[in-house]
């Protein structure tokens, strides 16, 4: 018994976590318009807001899968600021 509540304090934890870094993440996909154009900063603001959904709609089902959103929305973020440079022409 102790067993299974150990391991749901630790899924929940997971959820937790990558719902704090999510909100983490708000002030780089809100500052985008250093680099990109205000069409682009909106595009990445509403995926931003799908991942937060999605996060919400996973928290007790899916843990695990609320703790690597961050990190893929991360990685979001980096491609299409470095795809905006290198192939739209975005610069600072």
């Amino acid at each position: 018994m102790a067993h299974h509540r150990a391991r749901d304090v630790g899924r929940g934890a997971a959820a937790v976590v990558g719902v704090l870094l999510l909100l983490v993440l708000l002030p780089v996909f809100l500052s985008s318009g250093l680099l990109a154009p205000g069409w682009a900063v909106v595009a990445l603001v509403l995926v931003w807001v799908v991942a937060l959904v999605l996060a919400v709609r996973w928290f007790r089902r899916h843990p695990g899968r609320v703790l690597a959103l961050p990190f893929a929305l991360a990685a979001v973020w980096l491609v299409t600021m470095y795809v905006g440079d290198l192939v739209l022409g975005w610069t600072a």
